[in-house]
């Protein structure tokens, strides 16, 4: 009896305070009674949780996860949110059948690294160097499988036994990161395709006078153009996952994710990462020294948009600003009422 006693209080302790999975306790408790072994299966992990070069990165996805928790059920105290039944609501969602993980790919958040590490770790690319792997392989459609891809049930269960990871971002940085990559950019595969197709939308819509040039080619929209563009109610249908929200790509509040990313603190959370699916041997790429933060260069945009236009953007990613932590005045100085 003391042997359960201590196990219960062990797992009511490493619940609250590590995050140790259920699942893994239950596991270690449930052979047989075997109470010793629990008790030695729950202090490793207690060893795991406190200690070693990843304690602070561990302590800070856990905070992250309660905090993400926490909102999402004040969010639903008045309004229950609607249970999906369509698996295309999950396309963004990426699976990992080997470490049992499931990751919210998002556009302009270290995705395309993140793609690249999971490659390597599930042996879908045979080499040992995410970086070796072409950016376009990376993004293919036929590389990894996506959670749409299963029925409904079988959604629900990865929802609940698979470790669910997204990697969030200041929305008004990722947004300045995916307008200088695909209206900015010139004469590359990717920014010729997007000036094609919106570009030249967007120029004939919300420019006076554009040139003859300008609505052919559609390469020198503004960056208040484009924020004019994203924020009008009547282009909704045509929202690209590169400024959609992250919360309508991933769904916080019903996938429940345990590993809660920033972009800010990328290369700790993704060592630690690494290690919580035993992938450890994999290094997740470094950015290049000579690449200039997109954080460094905000104000030269956002100078240039007017109230209306800030408050309008204010309003298009309410959610991901409450949700993960985020505001307009981290970047702009000052909040908008």
């Amino acid at each position: 009896m003391k042997g359960w006693i201590r196990a219960v209080i062990a797992i009511c302790v490493l619940l609250w305070f590590t995050g140790v999975s259920a699942q893994k306790v239950w596991n270690a408790i449930g052979n047989g009674g075997d109470t010793e072994a629990a008790d030695k299966s729950i202090l490793d992990e207690s060893f795991y949780s406190w200690s070693g070069p990843n304690a602070l990165a561990r302590s800070t996805l856990l905070e992250r996860q309660e905090q993400l928790q926490y909102k999402c059920d004040q969010m639903t105290k008045d309004k229950i949110l609607e249970k999906i039944q369509d698996p295309e609501a999950f396309r963004n969602l990426l699976v990992d059948e080997k470490h049992k993980l499931l990751y919210c790919y998002v556009p302009k958040v270290a995705c395309t690294n993140w793609k690249r590490v999971l490659m390597v770790a599930t042996g879908i690319w045979k080499g040992s160097s995410p970086l070796d792997i072409p950016a376009d392989l990376a993004h293919s459609s036929g590389t990894f499988k996506r959670l749409s891809n299963y029925t409904m049930p079988e959604i629900e269960k990865k929802l609940i036994a698979y470790n669910k990871l997204i990697v969030v971002r200041h929305p008004l940085e990722r947004l300045v990161s995916a307008y200088r990559n695909k209206f900015e950019a010139k004469n590359e595969k990717s920014s010729m395709y997007f000036q094609s197709r919106f570009g030249r939308k967007i120029i004939k819509k919300y420019r006076n006078n554009a040139t003859e040039e300008s609505l052919l080619k559609g390469d020198d929209v503004t960056f208040g153009e484009f924020i004019d563009f994203i924020t009008d109610n009547n282009e909704n249908f045509i929202r690209n996952e590169h400024w959609k929200s992250i919360s309508e790509l991933c769904h916080p509040c019903l996938v429940n994710y345990n590993l809660v990313s920033k972009y800010e603190t990328l290369m700790e959370d993704a060592t630690e990462i690494l290690e919580r699916i035993n992938a450890s041997s994999i290094l997740f790429p470094i950015r290049p020294q000579n690449s200039e933060p997109t954080a460094k260069i905000l104000d030269k945009y956002y100078s240039t948009l007017s109230l209306n236009q800030l408050r309008n953007l204010s309003k298009f990613y309410r959610l991901d600003f409450y949700l993960f932590d985020y505001s307009l005045e981290d970047v702009l100085g000052f909040s908008i009422a």
